[in-house]
């Protein structure tokens, strides 16, 4: 480590922090460096200046991390952390942490925003407004689409961590019938709350939303057996992981008319080629990614990373994801 304050590099820092807050937590830890982007054939030697390394999606390869002798600590600025070699970290000693619990409150936010897009077409109705359709209307009141209300109907949870557990909540205080699959439903059971297996979710839900970290057990799991298994009209919603879904079976579910809507905040590539197939299909609504991303928090997420650093330099690596 530097000889006087460590030196810290974040090497894509602009989604944390595009300009609305303050790195002075991480400045107060040693002498810190912030790039907004790094280009791939740029991350070694920018990552080569390090004693402690804070990527967010930039890639930690064997090769960068083998040829930096004084690289101490990889603090990842976000949950998810397969762009990182784990285990040419472990190797070297360098412990791999990462942060999380910071976005429950907004993405479960986000999901009703999809949801209410879908349900309510505020922004279509919005635009008939301001393109004149209701001063020319005969009537006070009309409706370009059929309006839909939640009371009553099931919302299905795939993944029932800390944001599926939010997202329960959200639905059952406005009358939502609430079911999920999970690997641990006697220790996260909930009130009101009833667990089933994943072919009985797909099936008996109105909404599906899905929160399960992606591994390779479930890459693919939502595909045209699961979409076929919906019932005619309803909703699918992706705050987790593009990979989940088939897309080009979405795509079909979609456009034959069997699934009323999808709000996808995540796809498999990031961001997606010009002719991704899910995008300018009408009734699937794509947000790039931003479920996270309010300010408060990315204000969280921040004070995270900081205590991370903070604690690798007190000898107290935590949240240590490469176990050392």
């Amino acid at each position: 480590m530097a000889k006087n304050r460590p030196r810290l590099v974040v090497l894509d820092g602009y989604t944390l922090n595009p300009g609305d807050l303050s790195w002075n937590k991480l400045r107060a830890l040693g002498q810190l460096q912030v790039y907004e982007y790094s280009a791939p054939e740029v991350i070694l030697e920018r990552a080569q200046k390090a004693d402690i390394l804070l990527p967010n999606k930039a890639i930690i390869s064997k090769e960068i991390i083998d040829q930096c002798p004084d690289l101490q600590c990889i603090c990842v600025t976000a949950t998810g952390y397969n762009n990182v070699d784990l285990a040419a970290a472990k190797n070297r000693g360098i412990p791999v942490c990462n942060v999380a619990g910071y976005s429950t409150y907004s993405v479960a936010q986000h999901v009703f925003a999809l949801l209410l897009e879908m349900t309510n077409a505020v922004a279509a109705h919005h635009r008939s407004v301001e393109t004149g359709e209701w001063a020319a209307s005969r009537d006070f009141s009309y409706h370009l689409s059929t309006l839909i209300e939640l009371q009553d109907k099931v919302m299905g949870i795939y993944g029932f961590g800390r944001i599926g557990q939010q997202v329960a909540r959200i639905a059952q205080a406005m009358g939502m019938q609430v079911i999920a699959t999970h690997k641990h439903p006697q220790r996260d059971a909930m009130p009101g709350v009833r667990f089933v297996a994943l072919e009985e979710l797909f099936s008996e839900s109105d909404v599906v939303s899905l929160h399960a970290p992606l591994n390779k057990n479930n890459q693919g799991i939502v595909n045209a057996d699961m979409l076929n298994r919906m019932k005619p009209g309803a909703y699918l919603i992706n705050t987790a992981r593009g990979p989940l879904i088939v897309e080009k079976d979405l795509k079909m579910a979609l456009e034959s008319g069997h699934l009323a809507g999808a709000g996808l905040d995540v796809l498999s590539s990031e961001p997606p080629r010009k002719d991704h197939p899910l995008v300018g299909v009408p009734n699937c609504w794509i947000t790039p990614h931003n479920a996270w991303a309010s300010l408060a928090s990315r204000q969280r997420m921040m004070e995270l990373i900081a205590e991370n650093v903070c604690s690798f330099l007190r000898g107290q690596a935590k949240n240590v994801v490469n176990d050392l």
